[in-house]
Formats: C-alpha cells, structure tokens, sequence
C-alpha cells in the first residue's frame, strides 16, 4: 500500500470517528427536532383545514339563512341566524347578529330591531366601526317612529367632519329634526350634506332637494 493510500485510508476513518462523534452528541437532538417539525407542519395544516372547513360551514349557513329572508321566509330566517349567532365561526355569528335585526324591522317589528342594534352598539368587544353602523341603523329606524332625541342620541357622535358615516348619519338627523319641527337644525345638517365633495352623489341630491324644500316652505326664515 502505498503511503498516499494509507493517509486517504486514515482520513477517512478519522472522518468516519467524527461523524460518529458529532451524531452521538448531536443526533438526537436533531432527531428531535425534525419530529418536531413534522409534526408542526402537520398542525399547521391540520387548523388550516379545520378553520377552513368551519368558515365554510358557517357561510353556508349563511347563505341559506339570507335564501330564507330573500323568499320572505323571515320567522324561518330569524331562527337561522339566531342558531348562527350561537354556534357560528368567524365573523359570521355578528354578521347574523345584524341581519336578523334586519329581518326584524323589515318584518315589522321596528322595536325589536332597535333593541338589537343597540345591544351591538353597546357591546365593546365588538370593533367600533361595527357599532357605529349599528349606531346609525338603530337611528334610521327611529326617524319614523321615534323622537329628535332618539335619533340623536345614537348618531350624534358620527356627524362629524371626519367620520365616515357622517353623511348617512346627518341625514337621519336631518330627517328627524325637519320632523320635529326643527327646520334651521335640518336645514344645517342638509346644507353640510349637498356641500361636501366627500359625499355620495344620491346622498348630496336628496340634501339639496330637502334643503330646497325647507326654504320653499318659508320655515327656516
């Protein structure tokens, strides 16, 4: 044997020694820890289907529950929402939550509907911008059937320049107060309306149109 072969012969050995070496220290804790890996993925993967799989079920339910509303099955649609509420996934519980207060007022049962939209308005662990909505659908209700104050008091706080239900709410006000008799209030809150670039096209023409209304009408002077 030659002494270049002995040496590869060595080294090679010595190379076998150390791999040996770093895998009796080494190994089982990298064993270890590509078991957990594997089985991290697999958890990963695991709630993705699950979660996905209930998101799915709950928007089925959904579906059918607003199928239910659209058909004026309401009294059937109620109760779909309510079980939805209880056992649903996601963001479906507070979307039923709101629809069935919707089923509600349109079913005629204006007070209820109210109830329920300020029960969410009320509820903080709710985020804001789903309590003002509810805010301001409680509100539009209560043009009709309720006071100035009524109104107010729910859509006050969003009439301002910055927030971005400002529009729908000065115009529930708007409404309310011309109702009660309180046309330089209304005719404020519709002249803000028709002079905002911001608002919607429909919103700023229905404004105008009250506006003109009230000053033809010789009660704002």
């Amino acid at each position: 044997m030659s002494d270049d072969s002995f040496i590869r012969e060595v080294n090679e050995e010595i190379r076998r020694d150390q791999a040996q070496a770093l895998w009796d220290r080494f190994g089982p804790a990298i064993l270890g820890l590509a078991i957990l890996v594997v089985l991290g993925t697999a958890a990963v993967v695991g709630y993705r289907y699950w979660d996905e799989t209930r998101a799915n079920r709950s928007g089925d339910a959904f579906s059918q529950a607003l199928k239910l509303a659209s058909d004026g099955k309401n009294d059937e649609a109620i109760a779909a929402f309510d079980q939805l509420e209880k056992d649903g996934y996601g963001a479906y519980p507070l979307l039923a939550r709101m629809r069935a207060a919707t089923v509600k007022a349109d079913k005629g049962e204006v007070d209820a509907a109210v109830k329920d939209f300020d029960e969410v308005a009320a509820d903080t662990a709710i985020p804001a911008g789903i309590r003002d909505m509810a805010r301001l659908r409680a509100a539009l209700l209560l043009v009709d059937r309720g006071s100035f104050a009524d109104v107010s008091s729910r859509v006050e706080a969003l009439t301002a320049d910055t927030n971005p239900l400002r529009h729908a709410a000065r115009e529930a006000l708007g409404l309310a107060a011309w109702k009660e008799g309180k046309s330089q209030d209304a005719l404020k809150l519709f002249d803000q309306i028709a002079s905002d670039d911001g608002a919607p096209r429909n919103s700023r023409q229905r404004a105008q149109l009250m506006s003109e209304l009230i000053r033809g009408s010789g009660s704002a002077s």
